[in-house]
């Protein structure tokens, strides 16, 4: 039954343009940027917690909580260590898969110099709640508790977006390649 599915799939995606690495290659995309998606409820949760003046403490057990959550997902570790994530993936991204596009499709330029000045101001939201994180304390007047909840908040708004419009925007054009170009 798989076979046929599979032969189904690829003659559907060949019908309209695609070829069944492309179509991999944009589920992957896909799949990866689910991780981040989930994970950033867990931190809007947590800016929450913070905004409301919960204990650095509390807080911080709550981050190593989430690190003895399923090893598979490393992704799920904490805050910080989604950060580090988003960071690699798009510099990722910025070396190879951008100049991918490019060339495959040369029509796409304005969309990939978007996508990449969205990777330089999320990379700044990331070292800003890296760095807010780090100067947490229990004070309920530490400008760190406010900046990161900001950061946090600015954070999922600004990437939920940059996830979807990149989704969008180079889907059909990932779904037509053979091969890496």
């Amino acid at each position: 039954m798989r076979c046929v599915e599979r032969s189904f799939s690829e003659v559907t995606a060949r019908a309209n343009g695609e070829a069944p690495f492309g179509v991999l290659m944009h589920r992957q995309l896909k799949l990866i940027h689910q991780m981040p998606r989930s994970d950033l409820a867990a931190c809007r949760d947590l800016a929450g917690e913070v905004a409301a003046g919960a204990p650095a403490a509390a807080i911080t057990n709550q981050i190593v909580a989430l690190q003895t959550r399923s090893p598979i997902w490393t992704l799920r570790v904490n805050c910080l260590y989604h950060c580090r994530v988003v960071h690699g993936h798009h510099g990722l991204e910025d070396a190879d898969m951008f100049p991918a596009l490019r060339r495959s499709n040369p029509d796409l330029s304005a969309v990939v110099d978007k996508l990449e000045a969205d990777h330089r101001a999320i990379s700044d939201l990331l070292d800003d709640v890296e760095e807010s994180a780090g100067a947490l304390d229990d004070t309920a007047t530490n400008p760190a508790r406010q900046r990161l909840v900001t950061a946090l908040g600015r954070l999922e708004d600004d990437l939920l977006a940059h996830l979807a419009f990149e989704e969008e925007s180079i889907g059909a054009t990932m779904r037509a390649w053979e091969q890496w170009p």
